[in-house]
């Protein structure tokens, strides 16, 4: 029977892969399997790395950097699979070698390390700000607040704080505009990245953060939501890499066209549509995206603008690219190019060589999407 509310609501979670004919057996085979070759495979497939007894990271094979938004990736991955070691051990080594407690970003996290923790950079990406806040949230339902740095709760909630009101007693910007509740590229800029957009996450955030920022946190959830119909061009459903707050493509350095970030965009629709299921709007635009792809094949994918037309540069990612379109199902699972998108991304193994981090993070959140497998996690949960 068909939901007529999302998971928030329900507590029940589609396994589309189970609705498209494939068996529970092989479906968990496949999700298991996945895990281990990404995080405890061979040295040509996996991206996890363990360091003595404490430590865990993700690399970034393209670029041989650890950031913000892989460890956040990581953390949020194992809490779903209930991997506590490799949880902590990744939010240990986040905390010890990324975080900053000063200068202008205090508060913050480096977006990227070396694998040995020299910071590469001493400015933040909010996108992994907004990850490691939930995946700590998470955490701390599913297996309980600890000591320090594994208070999780605590954490995650130090962080919105900081995302939030950074300026307003010291040096430094906030991560969202705190007039229109917007995210924003970097917290120096005053523009956004429609892929960071996670209105399903700032739902929860509305409940779990900071008392005086509840309120905040669940207008910017209608906020986002707003400024993804805004972003997304009406016919082919494709959104720019960064955007300005109006929604119109921002080309500054070549990013105003449809590409690596805004990937994830299908992937966060999808997701949002599962949890939440409040706008029906997300139904229309994941079959606008699926039916610009379906003819194309994944050696052919390129960078487009967002009308549609194609550059001769193709995908660096496309992988990555069809596992998002295929996680945009949850919110288009009875339209015409569903369990086709489904089936090609069921049909595609884990990307191999030097770039495979990008695509396989998008890989398995989407493995885990369409198994019923990502899940909210509630205060009290007993698993």
């Amino acid at each position: 029977m068909k939901k007529t509310a999302g998971a928030f609501h329900t507590g029940q979670y589609r396994n589309l892969f189970k609705e498209y004919g494939y068996s529970e057996s092989e479906i968990e085979t496949r999700l298991q399997d996945t895990w281990r070759e990404l995080f405890f495979g061979d040295e040509d497939s996996r991206i996890y790395h363990e360091e003595g007894e404490n430590f865990g990271y993700f690399v970034d094979t393209g670029n041989n950097d650890v950031r913000t938004e892989g460890q956040s990736y990581a953390m949020m991955m194992a809490v779903q699979m209930n991997n506590k070691d490799v949880f902590d051990r990744v939010w240990n080594w986040t905390k010890t070698y990324m975080y900053m407690d000063s200068g202008t970003h205090a508060g913050y996290f480096a977006w990227s390390c070396q694998t040995d923790g020299t910071k590469n950079a001493h400015g933040p990406a909010p996108d992994g700000e907004e990850f490691f806040a939930m995946a700590l949230f998470f955490a701390s339902h599913r297996w309980g607040d600890g000591p320090s740095p594994f208070n999780y709760s605590q954490q995650a909630k130090d962080i919105l704080d900081a995302c939030l009101h950074k300026g307003e007693h010291n040096d430094g910007y906030p991560m969202w505009n705190p007039e229109n509740h917007l995210i924003k590229f970097v917290p120096e800029v005053e523009f956004s990245d429609p892929s960071y957009h996670l209105p399903h996450f700032y739902e929860l955030f509305s409940l779990w953060a900071n008392e005086e920022d509840r309120p905040f946190w669940k207008s910017a959830a209608q906020a986002s939501r707003d400024y993804i119909k805004l972003s997304c061009h009406p016919e082919t459903g494709l959104a720019p890499e960064y955007a300005h707050y109006d929604g119109t493509p921002n080309h500054i350095r070549g990013f105003g066209y449809f590409f690596s970030d805004s990937y994830r965009l299908a992937a966060n629709i999808g997701l949002d549509y599962e949890w939440f299921r409040i706008d029906t709007w997300q139904t229309e635009e994941a079959n606008k995206i699926q039916a610009f792809f379906i003819d194309k094949d994944i050696e052919d994918y390129r960078r487009y603008t967002i009308e549609g037309v194609a550059f001769d540069e193709k995908s660096l990612h496309p992988v990555g690219l069809l596992a998002t379109n295929a996680m945009a199902s949850l919110a288009s699972s009875d339209g015409p190019y569903a369990k086709a998108t489904v089936d090609l991304f069921w049909k595609t193994p884990l990307r191999t060589g030097d770039r495979r981090y990008y695509d396989n993070c998008l890989y398995f959140f989407s493995l885990l999407a369409l198994s019923g497998n990502y899940k909210i996690y509630f205060p009290n949960t007993n698993n």
